[in-house]
């Protein structure tokens, strides 16, 4: 056990909020990884894709500060290791509220990130609405770049925070001053996080079930046929483990054409290889990213093209379904926009995006009852009956929260 904690994550905390608030910053001053490395990411400075991060998280036995070094930055002891944590950081642009929404549903904890600056804003709402519609209630708050402001000021965003959360998941959730960019509070923050955001009791023996959040082809180009490997995808295993030579099913799995319609087959593939906290492993568990190398053919996982399906036991993958009937809660609120505008009832013929696990489709309202709505999908989920799912509907330009849902059978 020891040696599966010290290679893989037990736990993965989101990094939300506002766009520009350092969630990005405050995730290399935690780990020391810049998780921005997408090419148009460097270029706008915003964060566009899921990014992954882990981190030891270690005590001082001899002072009780807490770090993520061997050794003790502020008393020179040597440290003890604690357990190793994954940190998923989100887009905070409104217009990738999807893409945040899919890694919500990969976190048992979450920061959210406030800039003292700037105070809460839109995507500060709707993140923290995500946050409660998915299900999560470990949550902290960091009050950050309090370099930016007066001490009078930082109390007094402190109070519009503890305003702002009341009613909400978050209400209870401790506010930690911090400055991500010179590193201040970073050890108040790993000590909240070994309070208040707890390792899931884990059973290794359940079937194992992945949530596939990326996937590639990691060859490179001009690689010679004899050469090329497997397609790998990556997300993260909410119950059971994977093993290398295992056989696999992917769920939705690929589309193809019949009779001028698209539809889909599920997909059987071999393990091969298993990376987890940037470590080949013969095992990987629940916490953090995991990359599985199978034998797929490279073109069908390149460009996150497997992004959305369910990985698992042959025959042992929850249903997929085009057609979906839920049980409904709207918003009285739209989350995200400046104007507090009113959820208006769902219509028949509307389109509204939905957010199943790490899966994203638009549903077609074909009937309509009481607290209860039927969707013809227009790509097909993998998905339990009474899984959660984010609807959002197009308010404007963007698409905005206005409730959730769950699966009826």
């Amino acid at each position: 056990m020891t040696k599966k904690k010290l290679s893989q994550a037990e736990v993965n905390i989101g990094m939300v909020g506002h766009v520009d608030h350092g969630k990005t910053t405050l995730t290399r001053a935690l780990t020391g990884i810049w998780t921005d490395t997408h090419s148009e990411e460097l270029r706008r400075g915003i964060t566009i894709k899921i990014g992954f991060a882990d981190a030891e998280i270690r005590k001082c036995p001899q002072c009780g500060k807490y770090s993520n070094s061997p050794v003790c930055p502020y008393c020179g002891a040597k440290t003890k290791f604690e357990r190793r944590v994954s940190f998923i950081d989100a887009p905070g642009h409104e217009a990738l509220m999807t893409t945040m929404l899919a890694g919500a549903a990969l976190m048992d904890g979450a920061i959210l990130v406030i800039a003292a600056n700037e105070g809460v804003m839109p995507q500060t709402r709707e993140h923290l609405m995500a946050l409660q519609i998915v299900g999560n209630r470990n949550i902290i708050i960091t009050l950050n770049k309090i370099e930016l402001v007066s001490k009078e000021k930082a109390i007094e965003r402190y109070h519009e925070i503890k305003e702002f959360v009341r009613g909400t998941v978050a209400e209870n959730a401790p506010i930690i001053p911090i400055s991500a960019l010179h590193g201040s509070n970073v050890d108040i923050l790993l000590a909240a996080i070994e309070e208040f955001i707890p390792t899931p009791k884990r059973d290794a023996r359940k079937v194992p079930k992945m949530l596939v959040l990326r996937s590639f082809d990691v060859n490179k180009p001009g690689t010679p046929p004899e050469k090329l490997v497997g397609g790998v995808i990556g997300g993260s295993i909410i119950q059971g483990k994977l093993m290398v030579g295992e056989e696999i099913e992917i769920r939705p799995g690929v589309p193809y054409e019949e009779h001028g319609r698209i539809k889909y087959e599920p997909i059987t593939t071999e393990i091969v290889s298993l990376q987890a906290g940037g470590r080949f492993v013969n095992e990987a568990y629940p916490g953090g990213l995991v990359g599985v190398g199978t034998k797929l053919d490279p073109f069908l996982t390149k460009g996150d093209l497997m992004a959305g399906n369910v990985v698992g036991k042959p025959g042992h993958l929850p249903p997929v379904w085009s057609e979906l009937r839920l049980e409904v809660h709207l918003l009285e609120r739209v989350v995200g926009t400046e104007e507090e505008l009113k959820v208006e009832p769902i219509k028949r013929r509307e389109v509204l995006l939905l957010n199943v696990g790490t899966a994203r489709t638009m549903g077609l309202v074909t009937g309509l009852g009481k607290d209860e709505v039927e969707l013809k999908l227009q790509l097909p989920i993998c998905a339990e009956p009474g899984d959660r799912v984010a609807i959002s509907r197009q308010v404007g330009s963007r698409w905005r929260l206005i409730g959730y849902g769950f699966i009826k059978d």
